[in-house]
């Protein structure tokens, strides 16, 4: 039943249960409000569904496609030479691995591949012992752009590059000791651990040994590294033509002024480095790029989408502007306090979605504001401009 408290002698009273059942016969006349139709449930799930991964190893083995992305990544690291097995040391500090499973997908939603990522539990590393400096540099979102910007005004094409494992080319400097990953203990040899060679993904130190692996690299192949962006190198040849690279993590775009200079660069980074050519750019850091003949486009419709879809705004009415002219925000209006985690979740999402969206700029940063003081009103402004 529910509860009905309109009534004008202040007196409660319930409803019998024949009411509640008719909202599940599907009587619009007397349907109560607090019954949602298994379309709306679905609707507000839909998102977790589609991005659901296995948490654990146990969830992942008894998938075949896991096993089978379980087995590359151990590939990997085996071809790469990044450890040894040897007995366990005495008082060294021995850090654990966990299994880290993600569904990578297209900008149209489709499955791109499945990636079992073995990850090094750097929570448990002891700074000066297993590690010194962490520091590393990424492209700017800014950086990116510009660069886009750059490839549509010489209309010349932006190509990109995934390097497999890139973490595990780097390498260490410390003594680093793991355990056996789960699921894959050797037989035997139960009590031993793996000494690191070179880096793993999770140890604190990884990103900058990677980092300091690639810029070699790229100094010794010829690129100058700009100075206002660390990321950004390029390489300028005798005869004039040259090639630009930006580089975020293990991604990297390219362009280059003719066929030749891109053809030797692909052939150095595969000779030096196992990497995927991903031919041209159509899907980087949450940006969807189309490139033709008039020239380059960028929209995060993908990212958009999961946002609406997230935060249950799919069937929402439509506003006209992402802000109410004649509504002015404060520290303390008289409301009652907000969801914190659902305020600064759609805030964060509105963030990374104005790279695309300037229009929005202005009122993203306008409720940014009050990321320590949300309330119900403040609450209902980012929900306009998901709107």
């Amino acid at each position: 039943g529910e509860i009905n408290t309109n009534n004008k002698s202040g007196e409660t009273s319930t409803n019998n249960r024949s009411a509640s059942d008719q909202s599940f016969n599907g009587d619009d006349e007397n349907t109560s409000t607090k019954f949602r139709s298994l379309q709306e449930i679905y609707n507000s799930c839909s998102f977790a569904l589609y991005a659901s991964d296995p948490l654990c190893y146990k969830e992942a083995a008894a998938v075949p496609e896991w096993q089978a992305a379980m087995n590359e990544e151990l590939h990997a690291i085996e071809k790469n030479s990044t450890w040894e097995l040897v007995d366990a040391p005495e008082g060294k500090n021995i850090v654990g691995l966990k299994w880290v499973f993600r569904t990578k997908y297209n900008a149209d939603g489709s499955i791109q591949k499945r990636k079992a990522r073995l990850v090094a539990k750097g929570y448990s590393q002891v700074q000066a012992v297993d590690f010194d400096e962490t520091y590393s540099l990424v492209a700017r979102f800014e950086t990116v752009r510009v660069f886009l910007a750059l490839a549509a005004q010489l209309q010349l094409p932006v190509y990109q590059f995934d390097v497999k494992s890139a973490f595990l080319n780097g390498t260490l400097e410390e003594e680093v000791y793991v355990s056996q990953p789960e699921g894959f203990v050797i037989f035997g040899s139960e009590d031993k651990v793996y000494r690191l060679i070179k880096a793993l993904y999770g140890l604190k130190q990884s990103p900058r040994m990677w980092y300091s692996k690639i810029d070699a690299f790229f100094h010794e192949s010829g690129f100058i590294r700009s100075e206002n962006e660390p990321t950004l190198y390029m390489k300028r040849r005798s005869d004039g033509e040259f090639l630009v690279v930006c580089l975020y993590v293990d991604d990297m775009i390219y362009m280059g002024s003719c066929e030749s200079i891109i053809n030797e660069f692909r052939s150095s980074m595969m000779a030096k480095f196992e990497m995927t050519d991903l031919g041209l750019l159509q899907y980087f850091l949450g940006l969807e790029v189309k490139q033709n003949e008039e020239g380059i486009f960028v929209c995060q419709k993908k990212f958009a989408t999961d946002l609406l879809k997230k935060f249950n705004m799919v069937a929402c009415e439509v506003a006209a502007t992402p802000m109410n002219t004649s509504e002015k925000l404060k520290c303390d209006d008289g409301t009652e306090n907000a969801n914190a985690r659902l305020f600064r979740g759609i805030v964060g999402g509105l963030n990374y979605l104005t790279h695309t969206r300037p229009d929005i700029c202005f009122a993203v940063n306008v409720v940014s504001r009050y990321m320590h003081c949300q309330t119900k009103q403040h609450l209902a402004a980012p929900k306009r401009i998901l709107r």
